[in-house]
């Protein structure tokens, strides 16, 4: 899969999560309606983050100093999810996984976030990736 393609892929798995957020349904249970289904790598970022979720929640509490999840900008905690989920699970190399969750923040979230994400997750693939 080039690069583009886990970019975009990367992208629907932010929309799928974000739904399913706002909707207050699970991952599987938003996939199950949708008329078209994820593709291979999105499909395996939302299994990496269901499966995780609480263990990702903990590490990123952990890491974001003075943060809590539910201080966080919806996005910000889902691109957060997502990029843990990427180092925790698949061989994706940690500078990708951080810059593609950068990249992503600064094209629906805050002017600040993408230095906040820059942050944690650095913080987070020091731990997971060591």
């Amino acid at each position: 899969m080039e690069q583009n393609e886990r970019r975009t892929a990367r992208e629907r798995a932010l929309e799928v999560l974000y739904e399913a957020d706002m909707k207050g349904v699970t991952i599987p249970e938003l996939v199950a309606t949708l008329a078209v289904q994820p593709d291979e790598f999105t499909a395996a970022l939302l299994t990496a983050v269901e499966v995780n979720c609480d263990y990702i929640d903990l590490m990123v509490c952990e890491s974001a100093k003075g943060w809590t999840i539910d201080r966080m900008p919806v996005i910000d905690k889902l691109l957060l999810r997502l990029a843990t989920a990427e180092l925790l699970t698949l061989d994706t190399p940690t500078p990708v996984a951080i810059t593609e969750a950068m990249e992503l923040a600064k094209r629906y979230s805050t002017d600040n976030s993408s230095r906040f994400l820059n942050g944690v997750l650095g913080t987070i693939a020091a731990r997971v990736r060591s």
